[in-house]
């Protein structure tokens, strides 16, 4: 098992143990792929859920950009709701994850 398959398989564990999903593993894939070298980054492979400025990235450089979402109020309600979903106590929220559950909420699996 390579280095992201792992990974993969940790996020796929997270999805089930913390957020009470279970994981559509060819989407999950994808989606992690999709994030590209950042997810051998400690600091970039996970997402604050409390840093105003994180989330506006991901809100410009995931659902704007990757997903072509229009900016919108419901961009940030959806990410509010991911980020309660995945736990506000949780620590480590991993970049891959976040994204995973924003492709469900918004129901763009189709991009992938």
């Amino acid at each position: 098992m390579n280095k992201r398959d792992e990974l993969i398989a940790k996020y796929a564990a997270d999805l089930k143990e913390k957020c009470g999903v279970t994981a559509d593993m060819d989407l999950l894939t994808k989606v992690t792929i999709g994030c590209g070298p950042s997810i051998y980054n400690a600091d970039s492979s996970a997402v604050s859920g409390t840093d105003e400025a994180e989330l506006e990235t991901v809100k410009n450089n995931f659902l704007i950009k990757k997903l072509g979402l229009k900016d919108s109020a419901d961009l940030d309600k959806g990410i509010h709701t991911v980020m309660e979903q995945y736990g506000k106590t949780n620590r480590n929220k991993y970049r891959a994850v976040v994204y995973y559950l924003l492709t469900k909420h918004f129901k763009k699996e189709s991009v992938y």
